[in-house]
């Protein structure tokens, strides 16, 4: 998740009195408004529970009215200090931070606490109806969701709340996973906006886990829907053949049978990002992002309309980084923001280890850029547990309060060529360009002075060097 502070108001208290309002955003998108006693009261409730030595350093009270100069500055040293909070394994994952989060976004909405009816979209379109509290955290929706379906305790943690956006033309954007720090009622209420909705969809990425969902009823229903659902909007390829024996296999009603199928197509469990650009293998290009199988898939479009295609593994990516900044819409007349002129620009760039002693940045340039990080997060979580001899049940279940850590005994992996055509010549691409490996806390986060992000850096447990034999 990207925590950013990017602007203040000022805002009428009790009294006739105004304050000063600092405005959280997450992904871009505004979560809370709360003031500096607010945030003080939290950093003490934190200080107190883990440690002067644990919390990252807060701005000191101020006896005088703050400058508007003053107040910039503060802006600043508290988005730094909920970044650093939220980055901290154990302050981020904490519960008094999260629910303070959650308490905040109720209160900015000004939504009451009481029951209310929410929609759950499932993959084949229907719709579960949950009855639930506004108050009631991502957690909470899930197992409501879980209850109303019958689906067993120990299969909830294989599935997650999606925000999601469909389109005119039927297309689905994921804007994010739902977090353990918000509302979803208050976030799905707060965008007012029809075309928004709230998916259920597995949250795992290696297939050799839909035995364990097949098993149950339940389970298979919402997978054999996905797989459907993915199939149909274009997600998954499949041939002339491959769609005749699917149709037969939907014709009999052999679910398992389909999925088993499903698995062997390209693209199976992929997350299909919505089209933006990249740096790769040149400036400008245009690209269709997919995540699945731990890599990121790239379908490039080169400056001069030729097609490419090939993935990035996830275990070669040494760290990512997420920027955000804001950048004046164009219209001839000023290079300054305001709120009606300006509009956030996300960025993903990782390190990736072209070959044995060559690391290259690579940059996407979307507003999807926090989700394909979340995918990478959970690609390497999942890589972690598995090497370590760990459950995945366990991780899923408790996926926001257990820290991966490195395994000891790293094996090198075999990577396909990096961009290859999508047709039978499979030539590769030659990359030009050649940048050394750089330190993780030498990195700056961003080039643009309009940056409203500060570092939002992801070291990667699951990189892997190559070795001589694997060139």
């Amino acid at each position: 998740m990207h925590f950013s502070i990017p602007e203040t108001e000022v805002r009428s208290g009790e009294n006739g009195s105004t304050y000063v309002a600092y405005n959280i955003h997450v992904n871009g998108v505004l979560h809370c408004r709360v003031r500096y006693s607010q945030l003080l009261g939290l950093h003490e409730q934190i200080k107190k529970e883990y440690g002067s030595n644990v919390v990252p350093s807060f701005p000191p009270k101020k006896i005088f009215t703050l400058t508007p100069a003053e107040v910039e500055q503060r802006r600043e040293q508290l988005e730094k200090y909920m970044q650093a909070v939220r980055q901290d394994p154990l302050l981020g994952a904490s519960e008094m931070f999260n629910s303070f989060l959650r308490k905040a976004q109720q209160e900015t909405q000004q939504i009451p606490t009481e029951e209310v009816a929410l929609d759950i979209c499932l993959s084949n379109g229907q719709k579960v109806t949950v009855n639930i509290l506004t108050s009631d955290q991502t957690e909470d929706v899930l197992d409501a969701v879980a209850t109303k379906l019958d689906l067993p305790d120990d299969l909830v943690g294989y599935f997650s709340l999606f925000l999601i956006r469909e389109g005119v033309d039927g297309g689905l954007t994921f804007v994010r996973k739902l977090q353990e720090f918000e509302l979803p009622y208050v976030s799905i209420t707060s965008l007012r906006n029809s075309e928004f909705h709230i998916l259920l969809r597995k949250s795992y990425w290696d297939m050799a886990y839909d035995s364990d969902v097949m098993d149950n009823r339940v389970g298979l229903n919402l997978l054999y829907a996905q797989t459907v659902s993915d199939i149909e909007r274009g997600w998954i390829l499949v041939n002339k053949d491959q769609h005749r024996q699917l149709k037969s296999l939907q014709e009999k009603g052999s679910k398992k049978e389909f999925i088993n199928l499903g698995q062997t197509l390209k693209y199976y469990g992929y997350i299909k990002f919505d089209p933006c650009c990249t740096d790769f293998p040149e400036k400008g290009c245009q690209v269709i992002v997919s995540a699945g199988n731990n890599e990121l898939n790239f379908h490039v479009k080169l400056p001069n309309e030729q097609i490419k295609e090939g993935s990035f593994k996830v275990t070669r990516m040494r760290c990512w980084r997420v920027t955000s900044s804001q950048v004046p819409i164009a219209n001839g007349k000023t290079n300054l923001c305001s709120s009606a002129k300006c509009e956030v620009k996300l960025e993903l760039a990782f390190e990736y280890l072209m070959s044995k002693d060559r690391l290259q940045w690579v940059t996407i340039t979307s507003q999807q850029a926090i989700m394909m990080s979340i995918c990478l997060q959970s690609m390497v979580d999942e890589l972690m547990v598995k090497k370590s001899g760990g459950s995945i049940k366990k991780m899923l279940r408790k996926r926001h309060n257990d820290s991966i850590h490195r395994s000891d005994s790293q094996q090198a992996v075999k990577s396909p060529p990096l961009l290859e055509s999508p047709d039978s010549n499979r030539e590769i691409v030659k990359l030009s360009t050649k940048l050394n490996s750089v330190s993780l806390r030498g990195i700056s986060a961003s080039n643009s002075a309009n940056d409203i992000s500060g570092n939002d850096f992801h070291g990667n447990y699951a990189f892997e060097g190559i070795g001589d034999d694997d060139l």
